[in-house]
């Protein structure tokens, strides 16, 4: 274990692995805006999936769809790669920070995937695979207690991204002059916090599709926005939370440029 987390460690602190992780952050910014922009306009009351699949279709039909999706795809999954070898090398020292990062590397894997997958012709639902299999999970007693379980840890992820905003715990991964933290911290707040809210409401539609045995209420980020919409004033909602996204987006732009050296 003592020579994989050195190794893993000599590719976090290689020259090339900056340049990695600061175009997967651009192209996960990149993801998020462009979800935010989707979650808009559902907002104002026109169709839309503000998801990473909706983010996929709205790339692929731009003047260079198929290669920005190639690259937001290649991107997010070195980026993936750089946040496994981050993970294992502080597995021994901060065992709870590299769990965490695991868990990153599994966001930037799907995204990347989802990406590849529209740029080599494919469709991704998210929302009907997860549908389908709480459907089936919860035709038996084990697996409605799992969807709680699942549900209540989304929602407890999504209480941590608020947290971490809050407290600016996402300073620790940049480095920035006391001059920018003026423009970058408000960014950073903003941005974790709304989704922070988005991640969880994904989590407390799992528990009430448990509640009300309706698999149908169970989705990903797309249906826990649209959630909003059947809120009194949800839309106003919605459209901060979007704002929010948005925001997220331009942070992972600016953490790209600020991100501390391995």
């Amino acid at each position: 274990m003592g020579k994989v987390e050195d190794a893993a460690k000599d590719v976090e602190d290689h020259p090339a692995a900056s340049w990695v992780a600061a175009a997967g952050h651009v192209a996960n910014g990149i993801v998020h805006a462009v979800i935010g922009l989707i979650a808009i306009s559902i907002a104002r009351g026109a169709a839309g999936e503000a998801d990473q699949g909706g983010a996929m279709r709205a790339i692929e039909s731009t003047p260079l769809g198929e290669i920005s999706l190639w690259v937001v795809g290649v991107s997010m999954v070195g980026l993936g790669l750089y946040t496994l070898a981050t993970a294992i090398g502080q597995l021994r020292d901060d065992l709870w920070q590299g769990l965490k990062d695991l868990g990153r590397m599994v966001t930037y894997f799907a995204v990347g995937v989802v990406a590849l997958t529209y740029a080599t012709g494919g469709t991704s639902s998210g929302e009907g695979t997860t549908e389908s299999l709480s459907a089936r999970l919860m035709a038996t007693g084990w697996g409605s207690i799992l969807l709680v379980i699942v549900g209540l840890a989304i929602v407890a992820i999504g209480v941590g991204m608020i947290v971490s905003g809050v407290r600016q715990r996402f300073m620790r991964h940049v480095d920035v002059s006391p001059k920018s933290q003026k423009w970058f911290v408000p960014l950073g707040i903003a941005g974790y916090v709304a989704k922070g809210l988005a991640v969880a409401a994904v989590g407390v539609l799992f528990v009430v599709a448990v509640w009300t045995s309706d698999p149908s209420q169970t989705g990903g980020l797309d249906g826990a926005l649209k959630s909003f919409t059947q809120l009194p004033f949800g839309r106003v909602v919605l459209f901060g939370i979007a704002v929010g996204l948005i925001t997220y987006g331009l942070f992972c732009l600016a953490r790209a440029r600020k991100a501390k050296p391995a």
